[in-house]
């Protein structure tokens, strides 16, 4: 299955250019899309799901015209948004049970079968009869992915997902969306760096509301190969160094500032050769645009 969206664009009515003339081709697999916040990625995701039209442009799944076949659509989604809002008071099994007699799973035991495969699944079948309203961020996330999976989805697509998540919720998270995008297209909308390196082989940065990569994170980085160079500088010598390199990135390390810079010369003034990483690839694509002076 392919995702295709070409030109696509939207401005609100209060005048934000959300998304000007963006086009990726996605199959299946897992795919990244990069971002800071207020960068259009939200507005891409809910367009994409049929929540929200665009002004201008087409997106297709396989043959399917998505801004216009919005049923046919929904019936293929699967939509975990950056917030959602469970019944505190409702079981999740309760609450799953709902969601596929509305997906159009009619028959009761096969209703019950689906539901307990999907709890189990995400590792919540021993908390199936707790109420949501007593899970945990992680919990949640996980009874979110298995509400996105009912209906056998042919498209997934996941807003920030791991975001308020401990590292080991995080952990799983990952293995369980790793699974999933085998024979799915499965679109991870994230400003975390590292979930685009650990669960991506596509992926894209946009800044702006226009797209400034795509492509592989491995051939991204391996662009940058001997043109990262970095050194350990004073707070008050940061305004000299921009004035005359291409500072992508700064980082406070054991109480040092170290900056990175881009350029294709080894430079001056003491730098030493770094081994590129897909950070690199983000903040040299965004520097200038945003605010990328510590990470």
């Amino acid at each position: 299955m392919k995702l295709t969206v070409n030109s696509l664009s939207k401005t609100y009515a209060n005048g934000v250019h959300a998304l000007k003339n963006v086009s990726l081709t996605l199959s299946n697999g897992m795919f990244g899309l990069l971002g800071p916040n207020g960068a259009g990625k939200s507005s891409l995701m809910r367009t994409i799901a049929t929540l929200q039209e665009a002004d201008t442009g087409t997106v297709f799944l396989d043959d399917l015209d998505v801004l216009k076949e919005k049923i046919r659509v929904r019936q293929l989604l699967g939509y975990l948004p950056q917030e959602f809002g469970v019944y505190p008071r409702i079981s999740a099994e309760q609450m799953l049970d709902h969601i596929a007699r509305l997906k159009g799973v009619g028959n009761r035991v096969e209703r019950k079968e689906l539901v307990l495969a999907l709890l189990e699944k995400v590792n919540l079948l021993g908390d199936r009869r707790k109420h949501l309203g007593t899970y945990s961020g992680g919990m949640k996330q996980r009874f979110g992915i298995a509400q996105a999976l009912i209906g056998d989805p042919r498209l997934i697509i996941v807003d920030e997902p791991t975001a308020g998540l401990d590292p080991a919720e995080r952990n799983r998270f990952y293995n369980l969306l790793s699974q999933l995008g085998e024979n799915t297209i499965v679109i991870l909308s994230t400003h975390i760096v590292e979930d685009v390196s650990t669960l991506c082989n596509q992926f894209a940065i946009i800044c702006q509301g226009e797209v400034r990569y795509a492509g592989d994170p491995e051939s991204a980085v391996q662009e940058l190969h001997g043109k990262i160079f970095t050194k350990a500088v004073a707070s008050a010598e940061i305004g000299h160094y921009r004035s005359i390199y291409n500072v992508i990135s700064t980082q406070l390390k054991t109480g040092k500032l170290h900056i990175r810079i881009l350029q294709d010369m080894p430079p001056q003034h003491g730098f030493i050769t770094a081994t590129p990483n897909l950070e690199d690839v983000y903040f040299s694509n965004i520097a200038g645009r945003v605010e990328v002076n510590a990470r």
